[in-house]
C-alpha cells in the first residue's frame, strides 16, 4: 500500500507540473496585498522596494528585470495599456500618476540613460485603480471616492466624476461604447458614466451584501461583470440608451460545490471499476488532482469549514475547450470564458451556462510559493497558456505562474459525463422491470382464487341467526332519499351568479373596486383567484381552478356562460386535460383528485385523502393518458387508472372506474415539490420536478430513479416548470421562481 501511494503521488505531481509552473518568484521588502498588480501577453509589472516599478518580461528565456524609478511614495496600482506598439505601462502613487513607454525605456537602458515617464497626474489621492480607455489616450484613475479621467499626453484632467458614497475600487472604458464608463465601489452598487460631459447616466442598486471589488468588460457580448467580496458575480448588458440588465448570476462558492460533486462522482465510478494497476495508474493523475475534494479516502467526511471567495481579478478569454473542440460540429465559436482570481486559486467559468469548467487551487501545488494571494493580476493574449502575477497574503512574496490551456482543457474533458445522453422521446422499449410496464388488467386477472362464486356461495351456506327484535323494514314509513355524492356539477351556471360567488369570498375592501363587469376586467380580476390554468390540445377550451373550490371551463373565446364544476372542499390547485379533450383532472387543497367527464354531472373517479401526505401542488395525465401523475408532499406518485362512466341500474352508486399505485419516487433533499412536468403528447420517460430545496430534478421513469439534479436553480423555490415539446437537436425547459425569473436550461437530451 505504501510502495502503490508513492507511485500515485509521483504520477500526481507530475501530471501537476504540466497544467501549471511557476515561473518566477522573488522576495519583496514590504507586503503588496491589496496592491493593483499589472499583467499582459508580453509583460508584468510590480512595486519593488515601495517607491520602484519592477517589470518583467515572460516571454524571454532569460526573465529580463526593467526597474523604473521617479516615484517618492509607496507605489499602490499599477496598469498596462491596450495596444502593442507603444506598450504603455501606467503606475500609480499619492504624489504621481505616471505613464512609461516600455519600448522607449528599454532603449533608454540600452544606451546607458535613466528611464523616465511622463507625469500626468499630480497629488490626486491615493489611487487604487487605474485603467486605460481602448485607444490609450485617457487613464481613469480611482482615488478615494472620485473618479479622474486624464490625459495620457500631457497632465490634464478631463473629468472628475464624483456620486459613490464609498471608495471607488474599479472603473472600466466601455469598448463599445465611446466616451462611456463603468464603475465600482465598496457602497456595492455601479454607476454609468458619460465621462466626456460628467454626467452620471445610469446607478443601479445594491447588488451584494459585500462590497464590490472587481470589474470586467466582455466586448463579444456587450456585456461587464462585477465580481463582489463575497464571490458572487454579477452579468449585466449595457445597451445603446444606458439600460442595464443583469442577465446571468453567479455564486462562485456553489458552483465550486457542484464542479465537486461531478469530479465525486467520476471518483466512485472509476473506484468501483475493476481494472488494472495500469490502468488506475494512467487515471490516478486525472482524479487527484483537486486533492481537497477529491481524495477518496475522504469522500464520505463531514462538512469542510466553508470560506468566502473574493473576487480579486477578472479577465476575458476564449472558451477552455475551444482548441479541443474546434471540429467539433456542434461547437459554437461565440463560446467564450472568464477567468477569475481569488485568494485560494484561478477559476474558469463558462460564460454562457455560468458553471465552473476548471479550477486551479493553489493548496494543490505543494511547490508553489504563495498558498493564499492577497493581489491577482491575469494576462493573455493566447489560447494555449495565461499568466497570472500573484502576491502574498501574509508574506512578502511575488510569484508569476504560467498555466497550460490545452493540459488543463484535456483534464476537464476527464470529468465530463460520458454516459448515454437522455432522451424525452422514447429511444428504447421499456424495460420489464420500468414502473411504466405495467397493466392494471393484469392484477384483475391475477385475484386468488377466493374471490370466485364458490367462495361466495360458502357463505350463504352458514346458519341462520335469530335476534329476539328485527328491525322494522319500513313499509310504513315514507322512502327516505340518501345523498351518495357530495359533488355537484351545475353545466350551464350564468356569468351573473358565478360573479356574486366570487365576490363573496372577497375581502369587502378589495370588493369595493371591482364595480363593473366587462370581459377585460373579468380576466383581470380572476387573476386574483385562479390557482391553475390550462388550454386543451386543440386550443377550443379552457379549464380553470379557482380558489373559490370550483373549477370553470370556457371556450378559448371567453364568450357564452363558463361550465361549473363543484364539489371540492378546498381551493382547486391545479387542473388537467386528456388528449382527448373528454376528460378533466382537479386536485385540490383538500387532499383529494378528482376525474370529471367534460359533459357528465359527477366525477368518474376520486381519489381521496388516504392517498396524500400533503395536497398535491401539481397533478396531469401522463403516457399518453395512460397514468396519472401528481406529487404529494415530498415525492411524487404514478397511478394507472381505468374510466369507466357505466352505472348499474340497481346499484347506481357504484362505479366501476379504479386506479392502482404504481410507484413513489422521492425528490432528494427537500420538504415538498413545488410543480412537477412531464410531456403526455407522446411516450416518454423523463420527468422533472422542483422543490422547495430551489433545485430541480431529473428522473427516468423507465429506470424508475433520478438521472440528474441541478442545485440551486433558482435564488427561491420555483414554482413552474415550462417544457418545449418540439423535437428540436436538443431539449429545452424553462423554470419561473417566485422572483419572477425565467431561466433557461440546455439539456443535453437527444431528440
Amino acid at each position: 500500500m505504501k510502495a502503490s501511494k508513492t507511485i500515485h503521488q509521483k504520477a500526481e505531481n507530475s501530471y501537476l507540473k504540466e497544467v501549471i509552473t511557476e515561473k518566477h518568484c522573488v522576495q519583496s521588502n514590504t507586503p503588496l496585498s491589496h496592491i493593483q498588480l499589472a499583467c499582459c501577453w508580453k509583460y508584468c509589472a510590480f512595486p519593488h522596494d515601495k517607491r520602484d516599478v519592477c517589470v518583467w518580461n515572460i516571454h524571454s528565456p532569460i526573465l529580463q528585470t526593467l526597474q523604473l524609478k521617479g516615484h517618492h511614495q509607496s507605489i499602490t496600482a499599477l496598469a498596462f495599456g491596450n495596444h502593442h506598439e507603444p506598450m504603455l505601462l501606467s503606475s500609480a502613487a499619492e504624489d504621481y500618476i505616471i505613464i512609461w513607454d516600455m519600448e522607449a525605456c528599454q532603449r533608454n537602458i540600452q544606451e546607458g540613460f535613466v528611464p523616465r515617464g511622463t507625469v500626468v497626474g499630480t497629488l490626486l489621492g491615493k489611487v487604487l485603480y487605474l485603467c486605460f480607455s481602448p485607444d490609450d489616450q485617457a487613464l481613469a484613475t480611482c482615488a478615494d471616492d472620485k473618479i479622474f479621467v486624464l490625459s495620457c499626453k500631457q497632465e490634464e484632467i478631463l473629468a472628475v466624476l464624483e456620486g459613490h458614497l464609498a471608495v471607488v475600487t474599479a472603473a472600466e472604458f466601455c469598448p463599445w461604447q465611446v466616451n462611456i464608463l463603468v464603475s465600482i465601489s465598496e457602497d456595492r452598487t455601479f454607476k454609468v458614466w458619460d465621462f466626456t460631459s460628467n454626467a452620471l447616466l445610469y446607478q443601479s442598486a445594491v447588488l451584494s451584501g459585500s462590497p464590490l471589488l472587481s470589474l470586467c468588460m466582455d466586448n463579444r457580448t456587450n456585456q461587464f461583470i462585477t465580481g463582489s467580496a463575497n464571490g458572487q458575480l454579477d452579468v449585466f448588458t449595457l445597451l445603446d440608451k444606458q439600460q442595464c440588465r443583469r442577465v446571468l448570476h453567479i455564486d462562485l462558492q456553489k458552483e465550486q460545490q457542484k464542479y465537486s460533486c461531478r469530479i465525486h462522482q467520476k471518483v466512485r465510478l472509476t473506484e468501483n471499476s475493476d481494472v488494472n494497476c495500469m490502468s488506475s495508474l494512467s487515471n490516478c493523475k486525472n482524479l487527484q488532482y483537486s486533492s481537497p475534494y477529491v481524495n477518496s479516502n475522504d469522500l464520505e467526511s463531514g462538512p469542510r469549514a466553508c470560506i468566502e471567495l473574493p473576487i480579486l481579478r477578472m479577465c476575458h478569454c476564449e472558451y477552455l475547450l475551444c482548441s479541443l473542440l474546434k471540429k467539433d460540429p456542434s461547437f459554437t465559436e461565440g463560446s467564450s470564458s472568464l477567468w477569475v482570481g481569488t485568494i485560494n486559486g484561478l477559476f474558469n467559468i463558462n460564460l454562457a451556462t455560468g458553471e465552473l469548467d476548471a479550477t486551479v487551487q493553489f493548496e494543490d501545488h505543494l511547490e508553489l510559493s504563495i498558498q493564499t494571494a492577497g493581489s491577482c493580476a491575469i494576462g493573455s493574449r493566447s489560447t494555449d497558456k495565461i499568466f497570472c502575477l500573484l502576491s502574498s497574503m501574509f508574506g512578502e512574496q511575488i510569484a508569476l505562474l504560467e498555466v497550460h490551456m490545452n493540459e488543463l482543457a484535456k483534464m476537464c474533458l476527464q470529468y465530463s459525463n460520458e454516459e448515454e445522453s437522455l432522451s424525452v422521446i422514447a429511444r428504447s422499449p421499456l424495460l420489464t422491470t420500468s414502473p411504466l410496464n405495467c397493466d392494471l388488467q393484469q392484477k384483475e386477472k391475477s385475484k386468488p382464487a377466493g374471490h370466485t362464486k364458490a367462495a361466495t356461495s360458502s357463505i350463504k351456506d352458514k346458519p341462520v341467526v335469530f335476534h329476539t327484535k328485527v328491525k322494522s323494514s319500513g313499509y310504513t314509513s315514507a322512502p327516505t332519499s340518501v345523498n351518495m355524492f357530495t359533488p355537484t356539477v351545475n353545466p350551464r351556471k350564468s356569468i351573473s351568479s358565478v360573479k356574486k360567488e366570487a365576490n363573496s369570498s372577497l375581502k369587502p375592501d378589495a370588493r369595493d373596486w371591482q364595480l363593473d363587469w366587462d370581459w377585460e376586467l373579468v380576466a383581470g380580476r380572476w387573476l386574483l383567484v385562479i390557482s391553475h390554468g390550462m388550454l386543451t390540445g386543440d386550443g377550443k377550451l379552457l379549464a380553470v381552478g379557482l380558489a373559490d373550490k370550483s373549477m370553470l371551463v370556457y371556450n378559448s373565446s371567453l364568450t357564452g356562460s363558463p361550465t361549473v364544476f363543484k364539489g371540492h372542499d378546498g381551493a382547486v390547485n391545479c387542473v388537467g386535460w386528456t388528449q382527448s379533450n373528454k376528460w378533466l383532472l382537479t386536485a385540490s387543497e383538500d387532499r383529494s383528485l378528482w376525474i370529471w367527464p367534460v359533459h357528465g354531472s359527477a366525477p368518474a373517479l376520486m381519489l381521496g385523502g388516504e392517498t396524500f401526505s400533503k395536497p398535491a401542488r401539481s397533478a396531469q395525465f401522463y403516457y399518453m393518458d395512460k397514468f396519472i401523475l401528481f406529487s404529494s408532499g415530498s415525492e411524487f406518485q404514478l397511478h394507472r387508472y381505468l374510466l369507466d362512466t357505466s352505472r348499474d341500474d340497481i346499484k347506481s352508486y357504484k362505479r366501476k372506474s379504479k386506479s392502482r399505485l404504481v410507484g413513489k419516487f422521492k425528490m432528494t433533499d427537500t420538504q415538498e415539490i413545488c410543480c412537477l412536468s412531464a410531456v403526455n403528447d407522446f411516450y416518454s420517460y423523463i420527468v422533472l420536478t422542483a422543490g422547495t430545496n430551489h433545485a430541480l430534478e431529473v428522473f427516468d421513469l423507465n429506470v424508475g430513479r433520478s438521472v440528474v439534479t441541478v442545485p440551486d436553480a433558482h435564488a427561491r423555490p420555483v414554482h413552474q416548470i415550462c417544457q418545449n415539446n418540439v423535437g428540436h437537436c436538443f431539449y429545452n425547459f424553462f423554470s419561473i421562481s417566485t422572483l419572477n425569473i425565467v431561466a433557461t436550461y440546455l439539456m443535453s437530451w437527444k431528440m
